[in-house]
């Protein structure tokens, strides 16, 4: 895609329009370009094996010469999660709020990478100049301290990017969105408007965080065992709550997982988390202590195989086990795709005596995102021109998209596209007038990228309908079968159930080969191709399957 034309202003996602997570998007002006948030997304069920999904930043790098900065809404993985990948292909400097920064960088360190020497944290109010554009950063409220709406000035108009927000009116950290910035930029003028659509299908308000902090207090107030408590590791206003009923009921607080581990240091460290030091114990001294004076914080409110509650739901976690008269608090709602494992998880902790509060009715969570109300008054306080909603998927940007023009936006300013989609804008007229290469990068272990469709088409097949491998002995020679064929079945049928199936599948394929020994074979792939086609037919007859079928010819 060519750069804008003179006066034009352009705004190209990535990421974060048709789906939650790996948010990344390019807001262009001439020769000009900077990114908004930098994220990953998790896979989905038919991603078999894949850990993280990156957004493809294959335009980024077309027009490396372009990119002038990074700048960061919040510190959730969403948003954050793929600047170790960017970075290191895109030398440009990351700006963000403080705990925003102090998260990457822990990121960071965990790739043996550092950030951009020009990189550094942002103060609300402060303004960053790069190229063209002038970016300032506002308070909203999140689900994480330091949550950040952008102010982006450039000469065609002013962008507002919401940010992930919620308005909340008693925030923990009593650091209230910043409205009067909000409704100045109406005054003043805005050119477009950029919103997070999370919630726009549902009505009315989101609650205060503060109303999970009394539920939360309650609960630990009445509970007579310990106390563990799973949530999201980023969730640090709900952390703190946490602790603070800790310290007024007298119990000593422990942290297990890994990440739960890291954002609690990083949070003490930079002062998000300021409480006594002897609030704290290791688990060692914990499990000296009587069973009313412990609270434990822990990973796996998503019901994770590999995560801390989940093994300690099933007495496999080496220092916590869960017993009888447990309070166990999983203070997070499940993501899509991830009800069977949490409801998974839930059963084994009752197995195990545990009493376990968990679900929107024990008001032990609220979403971080702005309802169709909030979103009517970041709407009315910025009085946009034009209106592209973000951070959803499809139906959530229709959604919102309906939103704005309820209030009486004009319909033809209201645009809803997705990742790749270019929107165009000067100071009159908006329209998405083509699209860039976007869509997904899988890592699996430490690969990244080299996992596509074919891979994962065929780990599909493989976990739907197992394997077969044949080996088969010839002779170079004469290409004459000399040996086998001999089946190996992995996940297809057990051997010894099965040795009547195997045994003519084996026949089949002597026959097939025999049959075409006048003709003297010599290319191994024509030999495989008649192995494949004799034995899939055979096995689709038989059975209604089809596994993946591995010829591998032996020469003799």
């Amino acid at each position: 895609m060519a750069k804008p034309a003179p006066g034009k202003l352009q705004f190209i996602p990535l990421g974060g329009l048709g789906e939650i997570g790996k948010n990344l998007a390019v807001l262009a002006h001439g020769n000009d370009m900077i990114l908004i948030d930098c994220g990953l997304a998790f896979p989905d069920d038919d991603m078999p094996g894949i850990d993280i999904v990156f957004p493809d930043i294959t335009y980024l790098l077309e027009n490396r010469d372009k990119v002038r900065a990074i700048f960061l809404t919040h510190g959730h993985e969403d948003h954050i999660g793929a600047v170790p990948y960017v970075i290191k292909q895109l030398s440009v400097p990351v700006y963000g709020a403080r705990l925003t920064m102090g998260m990457v960088e822990m990121k960071l360190q965990e790739h043996g990478l550092t950030l951009h020497p020009k990189s550094r944290v942002v103060a609300e109010g402060e303004v960053i100049r790069v190229g063209s554009f002038s970016v300032e950063f506002y308070r909203v409220n999140h689900s994480i301290p330091d949550a950040m709406g952008l102010i982006i000035r450039n000469p065609v108009g002013t962008v507002v990017h919401s940010g992930d927000f919620k308005f909340d009116h008693t925030p923990v950290d009593h650091h209230v969105a910043n409205f009067h910035k909000l409704a100045q930029l109406g005054q003043e003028g805005v050119l477009l408007l950029l919103s997070d659509s999370t919630n726009a299908e549902r009505p009315g308000f989101t609650p205060s965080e503060k109303t999970v902090g009394q539920a939360l207090d309650r609960i630990i107030g009445e509970a007579q065992g310990r106390v563990l408590v799973a949530s999201f590791a980023s969730q640090v206003h709900r952390v703190r709550q946490v602790i603070e009923s800790a310290v007024h009921y007298g119990r000593r607080v422990g942290v297990v997982g890994r990440s739960m581990e890291n954002v609690v240091e990083k949070a003490r460290e930079l002062g998000y988390l300021d409480f006594p030091a002897d609030t704290w114990a290791d688990i060692d001294s914990l499990n000296k202590l009587g069973a009313h004076q412990v609270l434990i914080l822990t990973t796996g409110s998503q019901g994770e195989p590999m995560s801390a509650l989940t093994r300690m739901s099933t007495a496999d976690h080496k220092k916590v086990e869960i017993l009888p008269g447990d309070t166990v608090i999983i203070s997070a709602t499940a993501i899509p795709g991830n009800e069977k494992s949490v409801s998974r998880t839930i059963d084994n902790l009752y197995r195990r005596g545990a009493h376990v509060f968990y679900g929107s009715q024990a008001g032990i969570h609220v979403s971080g995102h702005a309802c169709q109300e909030e979103l009517k008054l970041m709407q009315n306080l910025v009085r946009p021109k034009f209106f592209v909603p973000v951070h959803g998927e499809y139906r959530h940007l229709i959604h919102h998209a309906q939103i704005a023009r309820g209030l009486g936006m004009d319909p033809s300013h209201v645009l809803v596209g997705e990742n790749g989609s270019v929107f165009e804008f000067d100071r009159d007229h908006g329209a998405i007038v083509g699209a860039v290469t976007s869509g997904k990068v899988l890592v699996d272990g430490v690969g990244v990228g080299d996992v596509g469709n074919i891979v994962l088409r065929d780990r599909k097949q493989l976990s739907n309908d197992g394997i077969l491998i044949v080996v088969v002995g010839m002779d170079g020679q004469s290409g004459l079968m000399v040996s086998g064929p001999d089946i190996v079945s992995r996940g297809f049928v057990y051997v010894r159930e099965s040795e009547a199936l195997l045994e003519e599948a084996r026949q089949r394929v002597k026959h097939a080969l025999s049959a075409m020994e006048g003709s003297h074979l010599s290319e191994w792939s024509a030999i495989k191709s008649i192995v494949r086609d004799t034995l899939g037919r055979f096995l689709w007859e038989r059975t209604k399957r089809r596994p993946m079928i591995l010829p591998i010819i032996i020469e003799v």
